[in-house]
C-alpha cells in the first residue's frame, strides 16, 4: 500500500476550493490520459460513484470510486469527503479535507493507494510517484 498526504494553502474560499476539488469530471483536465464518468445523478452525495478511465490506446484500466462520506465546508467548519476505490486494479481510499481560514483555505488530501499484483517492495516508489502526480493534479484543480 502507498500511503501519502498532500497539503496546500490557497487564497480561494473553502467553498470554491471544495467545488474545484470535488467536481469529479474536472480531474480529467489535470490527469493525463484519463477521462471521468460519473455514474450517479448529481449532486454529489454519499453513494455517488464515478470512474476514472486511464488508457493509452487499447491498454488501460478503470479506477472505480464511491463517495462514502460527504460533508461540504460550512461557515468555519471544515469539509470532508472520503472515497473508497472499488476497482479490480486500483483499491484503497482517498480523503479530501478543506479547512476555511483567514484569507483563504487549506487542503489536506490523504490517500492509501493499492495496485493489485504490485509487490510491497514497490510501495515506497509508488507513494513517491503518487504524491508527485496527485500534487500536480491538486495544483491544477486549484489553479483553474
Amino acid at each position: 500500500m502507498a500511503i501519502f498526504q498532500i497539503t496546500r494553502d490557497t487564497p480561494l474560499s473553502a467553498a470554491e476550493t471544495w467545488r474545484r476539488l470535488t467536481t469529479w469530471e474536472r480531474h480529467a483536465d489535470v490527469v493525463p490520459l484519463t477521462r471521468i464518468t460519473v455514474r450517479t445523478p448529481p449532486p454529489t452525495h454519499a453513494g455517488t460513484v464515478f470512474v476514472a478511465r486511464s488508457a493509452l490506446g487499447p491498454a488501460g484500466f478503470d479506477d472505480v470510486m464511491e463517495v462514502v462520506d460527504w460533508s461540504p465546508p460550512k461557515g468555519t467548519s471544515a469539509g470532508r469527503c472520503r472515497l473508497e476505490k472499488r476497482g479490480s486494479f486500483m483499491t484503497g481510499w482517498a480523503e479530501i479535507e478543506v479547512y476555511p481560514g483567514a484569507g483563504g483555505s487549506a487542503v489536506v488530501w490523504r490517500e492509501d493507494l493499492r495496485v493489485r499484483w504490485l509487490p510491497a517492495l514497490c510501495d515506497g516508489t509508488l507513494s513517491a510517484v503518487s504524491r508527485r502526480v496527485f500534487g500536480r493534479a491538486v495544483d491544477g484543480l486549484l489553479a483553474s
